[in-house]
């Protein structure tokens, strides 16, 4: 006795007959085009992440070579000052005891993705923008500030500024609303 298949199958059990289904063109252009979509945005927001990180890191080093310049001026009891200038669209800063050149300094690059904004107050000498302390660590001189931006633009800065006499250094960043005038503080 022959036992017949049918559409039960061998085992008892119902099959129905399908046939393979693949992505349609449109299917594929629609993911194609959500992919790029959250490629662009995810791109974006690493650029402003980037842009803040070289700015923050820009701004350490500003600040550290101002706080170096004051504590050598009371260590050595001497005046020493903070130079800072853009050579070949470079931000670069020194330090070194008053007295001594600019062109004598050694010169250190900052990010070369970080500018100098126009709302820089530091005295300015030729192309040389300088904080200078005396021997108590205090300010010779005009007080004011040094501020970064990046050069693709952008409203983040990121700025230091000398706010006494005395020498205080602060840190400050980008407001929505100026404070005389300037918008990082």
């Amino acid at each position: 006795m022959k036992k017949a298949i049918g559409r039960r199958g061998l085992w008892g059990r119902s099959h129905k007959l399908t046939r393979s289904q693949g992505f349609t063109l449109l299917e594929i252009a629609i993911v194609i085009v959500l992919i790029g979509i959250l490629f662009t945005i995810a791109a974006a927001s690493w650029s402003v992440f980037l842009n803040i990180y070289r700015l923050n890191t820009a701004q350490e080093q500003v600040f550290l070579a101002m706080r170096t310049a004051q504590t050598s001026a009371k260590q050595q009891h001497l005046s020493w000052q903070a130079d800072f200038r853009q050579v070949n669209q470079m931000v670069q800063w020194a330090i070194h005891p008053d007295g001594s050149t600019s062109p004598e300094a050694q010169w250190h690059s900052l990010d070369p993705n970080v500018r100098l904004d126009p709302e820089t107050t530091l005295r300015k000498t030729g192309n040389v923008w300088r904080i200078e302390f005396n021997h108590l660590g205090r300010v010779n001189g005009q007080l004011g500030r040094i501020t970064l931006s990046g050069k693709q633009g952008g409203r983040v800065k990121r700025c230091v500024i000398v706010s006494t006499l005395l020498g205080a250094l602060q840190k400050g960043a980008n407001q929505a609303t100026p404070k005389d005038g300037k918008y990082c503080y």
